[in-house]
C-alpha cells in the first residue's frame, strides 16, 4: 500500500482536470504535523504559475476535479496553496486489514526488473578490513530489499583476483607447499601477503620466477591456474565466514572477480581504436573526454591500456557493464563503492555510453559512500594506527554486548545470552552504520551504537520483543485478529496505523536510491508512534473486548513489519531480551 503514491496520481489526474499540463507533478508528500493533514500536495504553487492563475484559484479548481471522497476525509487548502489531505479512518482501517492478510505486508511493484548490485569486493590474499564493511551491508540490504519488491537481483561480488601481485603470491604459495606449510600457516592472509612482498622485494631469482609467473597465469598456464584458483578458494572461505557473522547474503556464487572480464579486455581496447575514441598517446591507449577537464583546461585523457600491454580498473569496469547489459540481462545496475571511486566510474560509464556497449535506458548507478571515521575524526585505525580487521571488529562488538545483556538480563539461559549478544552486537555494528546516509562520513561509537536509547539495533530489537511480550501474556487466538474490526477511537491508533501503512513507501524509497537509511528512520518513528500508544491505549486491560482485539491486531502489524524492515536490513530480532 503507497499511499503517496495513490494520492499523486489522483491529484494529478484533478490538476490535469483543471488545466494544468500533463507533465505537472503533485508533489505528495507526508506532513510534518498532524494539524496540516496526513500528507500535503505541494505542487500546486509551480501548475499556477506556469498558469498565471492565483495559486488559491487553482487550488480550488483541483479540490472540484479530485475524486478522493473514499481515500479522504478532508481536503483543505493552506498557506499560498498547499493542499492538506486528511485520510479517512474507514479507508485506513480497511487498509490495514487488508495489510496483515497480505505476504509481504502488501507491499508489491508493478514493473519488476533484474538489477545486479556490485558490492562488498574484497581482495583475494587479504584480509577484509573495516573499509568492506560499508559496501558490504549497504549493498545488501539494499539487495535484499528490492528481491522483497519481486525484482531479480544478481549479486555481483567484484573481488580483486586478477593482476600482477598475483605472480608473486603463487611463486610463495608453492615455496610454502614445498616446505609442508601447514594449512593454518596459509590462513594467516595478512602474514601470508607480507612474506610473499619481502621474498619478491629481497630475493632477486624468486622475484625473477613470480614475474615469469605472472606471463604464465594470464596466458592461461594450467599450473598457475590450480594454485591462483587455490588462492582465491582459501581467501573467499575466510570471507564467507565474515558474511555469515554478518548476517549478509552473499556466497560463493556471487562471486564475479576481475578475473571474469579479463577476456573481453583486448577487444574493447581494439574497439575504442575502431570507433575513434581512443587513441595512441606515448605508447598508451587512451580516450580523451571533453565532458572532464584537467588543470590546464583540456579534455581529461583516461588510460584504458598501458605502454606494457597491461589494461586499467576502468577497462575492467567498462567491460563489467557491457556484461551486465549483454550476458546478465539486466535493466539495472548498481555499484556500491567509496565516494573517492566517484569520478572514476563516471568516466568508465561515460565512455561504455559512448562507445554503445549499453542503450540509454540501461540504468548504472554509482551508489557512493562516505568514511567510518574514529572519534577523532579522522579514518577508523587500531590504537597503533594499523587497520582494523573485520573479524575482530566483530569479535569486539559481541564481547562488547555480552557485558551489556549480562547486566540486563537475569532471565535468560546462557545460551539465549549468548544468541541475543550476537543479534545485539552485529547488529549494532550493522544499524550504526545503516542508519547513517550512506553518502556522509560517519563516527564510529561503541556506546552510541550499544544504547538502549535512540536510534539504535538495541533500541529496535528491544522494541519488537516487548511488542512480542503481549502476545506472550494473551490467551488471544491470533487468527482472530486478522478478521477483527479496526476501531480507531484514539488519536493514538489513529497515527499508529497510518504509519504502518507507510511502510511500502519507506521501503520503495530504498529500493529507488539506494538508501537504507530511510528504512532506519521509518522504523525508528514506527517503534516511537507504537510506544505512545502503548502508553495511551490499554491492551491487554481493556474491558472492551472489540477495542482489545483492535489495539492487539495494531500490535501484531507492528511486530510483523518490525521483523520485516530489520530482516530487510540484515537485523536478527531476538523473541527475548
Amino acid at each position: 500500500m503507497n499511499i503517496q503514491s495513490i494520492l499523486s496520481d489522483k491529484i494529478k489526474q484533478a490538476m490535469i482536470a483543471a488545466g494544468a499540463d500533463k507533465s505537472c507533478d503533485a508533489l505528495v508528500r507526508q506532513s510534518g504535523k498532524p494539524q496540516f493533514g496526513d500528507y500535503q500536495a505541494n505542487g500546486i504553487m509551480a501548475a499556477a504559475k506556469k498558469m498565471n492563475l492565483p495559486p488559491r484559484e487553482f487550488a480550488q479548481n483541483v479540490l472540484a476535479n479530485a475524486h478522493l471522497s473514499d481515500i479522504a476525509e478532508k481536503l483543505e487548502i493552506a498557506g499560498p496553496g498547499f493542499i492538506n489531505i486528511f485520510l479517512n479512518p474507514d479507508w485506513i482501517a480497511k487498509q490495514i486489514s487488508h495489510t496483515l492478510s497480505q505476504p509481504n505486508l502488501g507491499v508489491q511493484t508493478a514493473d519488476t526488473q533484474t538489477v545486479v548490485i556490485d558490492y562488498s569486493s574484497p581482495n583475494v590474499a587479504k584480509e577484509m578490513h573495516v573499509g568492506h564493511l560499508r559496501s558490504t551491508i549497504i549493498g545488501d540490504a539494499v539487495a535484499r530489499t528490492l528481491e522483497f519488491l519481486g525484482h531479480k537481483v544478481i549479486r555481483a561480488n567484484h573481488v580483486g583476483d586478477w593482476g600482477t601481485q598475483f605472480g608473486m603470491l603463487i611463486a610463495y604459495l608453492e615455496k610454502m607447499q614445498n616446505e609442508h606449510a601447514s594449512e593454518m600457516e596459509l590462513q594467516d592472509l595478512e602474514a601470508f601477503y607480507r612474506e610473499a612482498k619481502k621474498h619478491y622485494d629481497e630475493d632477486e631469482k624468486f622475484a625473477e620466477k613470480a614475474r615469469n609467473y605472472v606471463v604464465k597465469l594470464q596466458s592461461g598456464d594450467e599450473y598457475c591456474r590450480s594454485m591462483w584458483k587455490r588462492l582465491v578458494d582459501i581467501t573467499m572461505q575466510q570471507n564467507q565466514h565474515n558474511y555469515d557473522r554478518l548476517n549478509v547474503t552473499l556466497t560463493e556464487k556471487d562471486v564475479m572477480g576481475e578475473s571474469l572480464y579479463n577476456p573481453m579486455l583486448p577487444s574493447i581496447v581494439e574497439d575504442l581504436k575502431k570507433q575513434g575514441l581512443a587513441v595512441e598517446d606515448d605508447g598508451a591507449i587512451v580516450v580523451y573526454l571533453d565532458e572532464f577537464k584537467n588543470k590546464e583546461g583540456e579534455a581529461m585523457g583516461v588510460i584504458v591500456q598501458k605502454k606494457d600491454g597491461g589494461f586499467l580498473y576502468t577497462t575492467t569496469d567498462i567491460a563489467a557493464a557491457k556484461y551486465r547489459y549483454e550476458t546478465l540481462k539486466a535493466d539495472r545496475a548498481l555499484v556500491f563503492s567509496d565516494t573517492r571511486q566517484s569520478q572514476h566510474m563516471q568516466q568508465a560509464w561515460l565512455i561504455t555510453r559512448k562507445a554503445g556497449y549499453v542503450p540509454d535506458n540501461f540504468s548504472l548507478e554509482h551508489k557512493n559512500f562516505g568514511m567510518m571515521l574514529g572519534k577523532d575524526g579522522k579514518p577508523f585505525k587500531t590504537r597503533t594506527g594499523g587497520t582494523v580487521k573485520l573479524a575482530d571488529l566483530l569479535d569486539e562488538a559481541i564481547e562488547r554486548a555480552t557485558v551489556l545483556i549480562n547486566e540486563k538480563s537475569n532471565n535468560l539461559s546462557d545460551t539465549e545470552k549468548a544468541a541475543v549478544a550476537e543479534a545485539v552486537g552485529i547488529g549494532s555494528v550493522k544499524y550504526a552504520d545503516l542508519s547513517k546516509n550512506r553518502t556522509t562520513d560517519y563516527v564510529f561509537d561503541w556506546d552510541n551504537m550499544l544504547s538502549f536509547e535512540g536510534n539504535t539495533a538495541p533500541y529496535m530489537q528491544y522494541a519488537y520483543t516487548r511488542i512480542r511480550s503481549i502476545f506472550n501474556k494473551t490467551q488471544v487466538d491470533l487468527t482472530a485478529l486478522y478478521t477483527a474490526p479496526l476501531m480507531l477511537v484514539d488519536e493514538k491508533e489513529r497515527l499508529l496505523a497510518i504509519k504502518l501503512l507507510q511502510f511500502e513507501e519507506a521501503v520503495q524509497t530504498v529500493g529507488r536510491e539506494g538508501s537504507p537509511h530511510i528504512l532506519c528512520s521509518y522504523l525508528y518513528e514506527l517503534a516511537g508512534t507504537f510506544s505512545s500508544f502503548y502508553e495511551h491505549c490499554p491492551i491487554l486491560n481493556s474491558e472492551d473486548e472489540t477495542i482489545k482485539l483492535s489495539r492487539l491486531k495494531l500490535a501484531l502489524l507492528t511486530e510483523k513489519t518490525l521483523k520485516q524492515g530489520l530482516d530487510l536490513l540484515g537485523i536478527k530480532t531476538v523473541e527475548k531480551m
